[in-house]
Order: structure tokens, then C-alpha cells, then sequence
């Protein structure tokens, strides 16, 4: 598996010693350098320098996280994330178990350009994400970043931010705190976003797709996107928002191709 998708074999060692961003076409764009990077081609175990298990909580998103080695699965070069019935292996009263991953306390970064390569096998109920959460806060005030939710066989993601500001403070949606893009949902798609001091943008396929911005006399609440972020791929099922499972449709989950964060040489990282 090649660092750099869809580049000339010259491009792509001009990337490697340089470290800077390709577009399409190979042409070299200096202002972004590969960060941070995950193509899951190192064998049939994740690194743990990198990542660690989503633990079970009692949210809606990991209240069926599981340790059962079935969840989580290195295989083909790819991060595979499963949800599936539980078969009484995991003594918990829960009809499903489902993986994460995190970058807590392994990998944070403020500001710059995250993408992240994936697809899902749709289910009803299933609830796949991808997903940034700030470090130096807890939730909301935080800060949540979400480049992907997926939502039971649609051919639509979510793309949405949370903060103090947009749940508790300001309930008006103003600005705007998400937005919805279409996907080829049974194929791989790209999920980004680039953010600096004023806005994050979002993007599918590397095309933009939602803009949330800096409105400065909302406020320090509206914008706790300053702060380093890590890292959250989580595949969940049910819940209030997705709604209930429908068990014929499992095991699904989500497989990630690779994981990639770049940054700008004023950016800042940890």
C-alpha cells in the first residue's frame, strides 16, 4: 500500500523525501507536510504507539464498546471496526458488542488537515464515525469535531461540530454547526477537514463540503478550536439517534484504509 494514492512513481518519491502534499496530478503542494499517518500495513496487530481501545461508557456512542478481540481486526492492510451480536463471550447484559480506536494520550494536534479513508457495510441501526475530541477540557466545552457520522443504509454523511456553544449556550444553529454530503456508501470515500484560528472546513472526496467559522464577538465558547484535538474511530449500534438494530443485518462495521494528518510549519502538535 503507497503513502500517497494515485500519484506518478517520480511524485511519489518527491513526496517521501520531501514530505509535502500531492495533488491528483502530482503537482507538489508545499504548504502541507505529512504529520502523522496510520496505513494499517504493519501485520495483523494494531500499533499500540498509536492507538488504544475505545473503553465502554454509558453514551450512546461506546455504551457497546467491547475488548473481544472480534471488534477490533488488523487484516488485508486495513483497520477493521465490527459490531455484531453478542454470543455471551462478553458477560455483559448487551445484545451487541462493538471496536474503537483513540488516539488519547498517544497523539493530539491543533489545527491543520486530517483525512481519513474508509467504508461501511450498512446496517439498520449501525452508527459508524470518525471523529475529533479537544484535550484540554471535557465535553462539551471541549470541543467536537465530526468529519464522519454514517446512520443505517444511507447514502448521506453528517459532518458537525459540538461545543458549550452550540448545545447549551446558543440553540439558534447560528452559525450553522453541520451539514449533510452525499457518498457512494458502499464504497470507499475520503473524509477530511483543514482548520486554522478562523474555520474548519470539511470535505468528502476532497471536495469541500461544509464550512463552521470564527465568530468572534460570539465569544470564546463558540470557538474551543484552538486547543490540541485526538483522534476517535468508533463503530456503534442503536441508540437515540440511529435507532434500533435490526439483527439480520449483522455483523457490520466500518474498515479504514489509512489515517492522515497534516500540518503547516506554524502548526501545533503533541
Amino acid at each position: 500500500m503507497t503513502l500517497l494514492p494515485m500519484v506518478k512513481p517520480f511524485a511519489l518519491l518527491l513526496a517521501l523525501s520531501t514530505g509535502c502534499v500531492l495533488a491528483q496530478d502530482g503537482a507538489q503542494l508545499p504548504e502541507w507536510k505529512l504529520h502523522w499517518s496510520d496505513e494499517f500495513d504493519g501485520g495483523s496487530r494494531l500499533d499500540p504507539r498509536k492507538w488504544t481501545l475505545c473503553e465502554r461508557g454509558t453514551s450512546d456512542w461506546n455504551d457497546t464498546m467491547s475488548d473481544d478481540p472480534r471488534c477490533v481486526v488488523m487484516k488485508g492492510g486495513r483497520l477493521l471496526l465490527r459490531g455484531f451480536a453478542n454470543d455471551g463471550k462478553d458477560k455483559a447484559a448487551l445484545p451487541f458488542l462493538t471496536g474503537g480506536v483513540t488516539t488519547l494520550k498517544k497523539f493530539q494536534f491543533s489545527h491543520g488537515r486530517i483525512e481519513i479513508r474508509a467504508r461501511f457495510k450498512s446496517a439498520k441501526g449501525a452508527w459508524p464515525a470518525l471523529w475529533l475530541l479537544g484535550a484540554d477540557d471535557v465535553w462539551p466545552k471541549n470541543g467536537e469535531i465530526d468529519l464522519m457520522e454514517h446512520l443505517n443504509f444511507d447514502d448521506k454523511v453528517y459532518q458537525t461540530v459540538h461545543s458549550d456553544y452550540t448545545l447549551n449556550i446558543d440553540k439558534s444553529n447560528t452559525p450553522p454547526k453541520g451539514g449533510t454530503a452525499s457518498i457512494k456508501k458502499d464504497d470507499f470515500n475520503t473524509y477530511g477537514a483543514e482548520w486554522d484560528r478562523d474555520k474548519i472546513v470539511f470535505s468528502v472526496n476532497g471536495k469541500s463540503s461544509f464550512t463552521y467559522r470564527r465568530v468572534s464577538e460570539k465569544g470564546a465558547a463558540q470557538w474551543p478550536f484552538d486547543q490540541p484535538f485526538y483522534i476517535i474511530m468508533s463503530m456503534q449500534i442503536g441508540g437515540s439517534w440511529v435507532g434500533g438494530p435490526d439483527p439480520k443485518d449483522y455483523p457490520a462495521g466500518m474498515e479504514v484504509d489509512w489515517v492522515r494528518v497534516y500540518a503547516r510549519e506554524n502548526v501545533g502538535h503533541r
